[in-house]
């Protein structure tokens, strides 16, 4: 149920990236892959997981579980030490893998219909990447900033709050008296929103906004977001111009 009333006026959105603009599964996949058998090539071949053999697996684990760490640990199997060795991994195998990355249906005109507004990427993957696919979409010019993995320190990475104070720094400076939308598809996604809520302090707003498009089910969640949508489309129904 929605916890919002229609047609609000916002100053910003912000927007997560994997599941959320873009349906990146394939590409995660094939990065995953690689980095088992770097790290851990008991998990590789016959032995690989089940969530990694196609993408609609993939994407139930993905949002079973509340963190990458508890993605890699209780769905791909790996131990505490696999784990935070693949995760310094990710950003380069990223960039080296080539799999292609499509935008969801509809992301692109719904970006461009609400681009009188600033908008923003806050993301764990890497904003070289995220620059390349909006790039090839012709979407670039709608984002006033993109924060990736490599920009922050490890521990300042979502749901920690901190690449939404960077990218929000970059777009406004100071943000005083402003309603935020944050756009994502996980857990971690309204942790941050509500985690960035907090930070801003109370002159400002955070509004949490889930999309179901890459298999969210917020239902099951124990952190619910403020508003439930299908397709981004359904943002410009209820933002103010």
């Amino acid at each position: 149920m929605s916890q919002i009333n229609k047609q609000i006026k916002v100053d910003a959105i912000l927007w997560d990236f994997d599941g959320t603009l873009a349906d990146s599964a394939a590409k995660n996949i094939a990065i995953t892959k690689q980095i088992l058998a770097k790290v851990a090539p008991r998990l590789t071949g016959s032995k690989l997981p089940l969530s990694l053999q196609n993408e609609t697996d993939y994407h139930a684990a993905n949002h079973g579980a509340d963190h990458w760490r508890d993605l890699y640990r209780d769905f791909f199997g790996m131990n505490d030490h696999e784990v935070e060795t693949a995760g310094p991994l990710w950003e380069t195998y990223q960039m080296l893998d080539h799999t292609a990355v499509t935008l969801f249906d509809g992301v692109v005109d719904s970006v461009n219909q609400l681009s009188h507004l600033p908008q923003g990427i806050c993301s764990a993957n890497a904003s070289a990447n995220i620059r390349q696919v909006l790039k090839e979409h012709g979407i670039t010019a709608a984002f006033q900033s993109v924060i990736g993995y490599e920009d922050l320190p490890h521990h300042e990475q979502k749901p920690a709050p901190d690449g939404g104070l960077k990218c929000l720094q970059e777009i406004f400076g100071q943000t005083q008296d402003k309603t935020i939308i944050y756009v994502g598809d996980h857990i971690a996604d309204v942790m941050f929103a509500r985690g960035l809520d907090q930070r801003l302090g109370p002159s400002n707003r955070v509004i949490s906004v889930v999309v179901t498009h890459s298999g969210a089910q917020p239902e099951r969640w124990s952190e619910q977001p403020d508003e439930v949508i299908a397709s981004p489309s359904e943002l410009t129904d209820w933002i103010k111009q």
